[in-house]
């Protein structure tokens, strides 16, 4: 186990040892395919490539010593052809130079942006940690384990979102999906956790909650996104665990939960599935609370709707109640693991949209 924690370590110390010698065996390569070939076939001005090359993957210093050793080689080369001097040879060193302080440039600006790339990936981390949270392992009666999965793997934020608190209430939990991409549905899942959390201490009853998020959902969507948020929604469920052996669930238009009792998979959804948040006004009454039995050692799976359509190569969505029963019996954090491993493999690496998994588990001894 030591031994596949540290591999990663070695390769990644490896490569960076090895890379500033890359644009220097480059040049001992080309001036020995010179030396080894005709002399009327001058392969000089290839040495150009060198500097280049360093400016793609190496520092301004060890640019501009394989630059200064372009030059030197081209010298000893031209030297060793008795060409040293020669109208052509000057033109061909005049050239290495302009292409070496090039290369300084591009290096320059190269490392400017990697530098403010690396900012801006501060940025976004800190914005991860502020959006979706850690979770802590455990909140009262219940254990937690969550998993944000990007679309791309260097994505960091998007519109999925989940969390949990601790309230006078019970544990309650919300996990949603706003439509859209970009910094717009970050911001407006910004806005829907800032609501969750505030009406999740404040309202008794978790369909107050929902009526909360669906208000502040249109306070907000005219700044977010300038235009009606019928144009823009998000789809949400809400559960909440009080002392009783039961869950409290307010589905608005999400993908049903999966519950696991005793080893088997089901869903836990509603056969009336209230509208998403920011699409109330459009149906008549309000959010509707259902209570379903969670008792000790049932867990339930939260999840967006990036898990259930991520698609195969031949177009088959992911199975995800088949999949889960292979490790319903697994402990909380190697169910995650399994599903976020096996998901991104069905998608064959990146997934067409973020997904998000959220795992709950109540303890025996509280039920």
């Amino acid at each position: 186990m030591h031994e596949g924690m540290s591999f990663p370590h070695f390769q990644t110390s490896t490569y960076a040892r090895l890379t500033p010698l890359v644009p220097f065996v480059l040049l001992a390569l080309i001036a020995l395919v010179e030396l080894a070939t005709p002399h009327w076939l001058r392969l000089g001005p290839v040495l150009a490539a060198a500097p280049v090359l360093a400016a793609a993957i190496c520092g301004l210093r060890i640019t501009a010593a394989v630059a200064a050793s372009a030059i030197g080689v081209k010298a000893l080369l031209d030297m060793d052809f008795g060409r040293f001097g020669s109208f052509t040879s000057q033109v061909v060193n005049i050239a290495l130079l302009a292409v070496g302080l090039a290369s300084l440039l591009a290096c320059s600006i190269r490392q400017r942006r990697e530098r403010e790339l690396k900012q801006v990936r501060s940025v976004a981390e800190t914005a991860q940690r502020t959006l979706i949270r850690p979770l802590p392992a455990r909140v009262d009666s219940v254990l937690l384990q969550g998993a944000y999965i990007a679309a791309e793997a260097e994505a960091l934020v998007g519109g999925d979102f989940y969390e949990v608190l601790h309230t006078p209430h019970g544990v309650r939990l919300l996990i949603g999906d706003v439509r859209g991409k970009g910094l717009p549905a970050v911001e407006a899942s910004a806005a829907l956790l800032g609501a969750f959390r505030e009406a999740a201490y404040h309202e008794p009853s978790l369909a107050d909650v929902a009526r909360w998020l669906e208000n502040s959902t249109h306070r907000n969507i005219q700044r977010l996104y300038g235009e009606e948020f019928v144009e823009r929604f998000a789809t949400a469920l809400l559960v909440e665990i009080p002392d009783e052996p039961i869950a409290r669930l307010v589905h608005c238009g999400h993908p049903e939960p999966l519950a696991i009792h005793n080893g088997v998979v089901y869903g836990r959804g509603s056969t009336e599935p209230g509208p998403p948040i920011g699409l109330a006004e459009l149906v008549e009454g309000g959010p509707v609370v259902r209570t379903v039995p969670f008792v000790g050692g049932d867990r339930l799976l939260l999840y967006t709707d990036g898990v259930i359509e991520a698609r195969d190569g031949s177009g088959r969505f992911y199975p995800l109640p088949e999949r889960m029963a292979r490790w319903s019996s697994h402990p909380l954090d190697q169910l995650v693991d399994h599903v976020r491993a096996d998901l991104r493999r069905h998608a064959g690496g990146d997934l067409n949209d973020d997904a998000a998994l959220l795992a709950i588990e109540r303890l025996p001894q509280a039920s």
